[in-house]
């Protein structure tokens, strides 16, 4: 039976509720000194206030040798009553030392599949989804490498792909290699920040291939998009793409957390789907965090 990998283990698709589909509980970077998200207390504190706003699971999408800590995970979901969704995978090549990438070379996809069936580390905790990334525009030979890995491990396991595109480039490139290469269905890829290069030629595009779509976060300094995500979202849903979107939060510094003063994970449901509500009707909003999240992420695992 199809089912989501939570870190409490699998449950049916229809027991998400309202689902955040791309945030970090955890996140540690040498790109973002100062900034980690590190502190237990805070990300249960944001899951309580995302639970305040009508919120029933986030899936975060922090990859191998980040700071996920799994361990932690399971405590968070049962204390919050929040289902939580961990990841594995690589990001882009800067995020790491080349001691880290040099030990996965030849065996990251053993690694992937390892920690999707067994467990992370010695937690214990699966994770649900394999997390890459592609650069600006392009696919540099670290994203080669870690997309042919991801499309391995799905082969081995049935695990959906997540896909960090550079302010929302590269999409059809993504989709070249994963889907048409390396034979990953496009249902089980999902193209993250596609709000920040708003462009609805290629969203249709990319949509049409089967894959799913995610619009998340709100604007950062660097791409302040938030103004065209509605329309964009719009465009989508009458080009009969409604079922293709997801929504999340990405929250990858502290002070972006609502209990350090930022948007946080509530944002999500504060702000964002109400004003989208009004560009494409509050049914549909409500089919895009719940019913849209349920079949991206369920998975007849093999």
């Amino acid at each position: 039976m199809s089912a989501v990998r939570t870190v409490l283990g699998d449950v049916p698709g229809g027991e998400l509720g309202v689902c955040d589909a791309h945030d970090h509980l955890f996140f540690a970077s040498p790109r973002l000194p100062g900034e980690e998200l590190r502190d237990a207390s805070a990300a249960r504190a944001e899951l309580a206030a995302f639970r305040e706003r009508g919120g029933g699971a986030v899936v975060q999408w922090t990859p191998y040798g980040l700071g996920r800590r799994a361990a932690d995970l399971p405590a968070l979901s049962r204390d919050t009553g929040i289902h939580v969704v961990a990841a594995t995978g690589l990001h882009q090549d800067v995020h790491y030392d080349e001691g880290t990438l040099a030990a996965l070379r030849g065996r990251a996809s053993e690694v992937f599949v390892g920690e999707l069936t067994r467990g992370i580390g010695t937690s214990g905790v699966r994770a649900g989804l394999i997390k890459v990334a592609g650069g600006f525009h392009a696919l540099d030979a670290h994203a080669r490498w870690t997309m042919t890995a991801a499309a391995e491990a799905h082969h081995a396991t049935g695990a959906p792909i997540a896909v960090h595109l550079e302010l929302g480039t590269g999409a059809l490139d993504v989709l070249e290699l994963l889907c048409g290469e390396l034979a990953v269905p496009s249902h089980r890829v999902i193209l993250g920040h596609l709000n920040r290069s708003p462009d609805p030629v290629t969203h249709r595009e990319a949509a049409g291939s089967g894959c799913w779509l995610a619009f998340d976060g709100p604007s950062r300094g660097n791409h302040a998009t938030d103004w065209r995500m509605p329309d964009a979202v719009r465009d989508l849903a009458e080009a009969g793409f409604g079922d293709r979107l997801l929504l999340g939060g990405d929250t990858t510094t502290a002070s972006a957390r609502s209990v350090d003063g930022g948007p946080g994970m509530p944002y999500l449901l504060r702000r964002v789907a109400p004003r989208l509500a009004l560009a494409v009707g509050e049914e549909l909003v409500r089919r895009v965090l719940t019913e849209n999240p349920a079949r991206a992420f369920a998975v007849d695992w093999r």
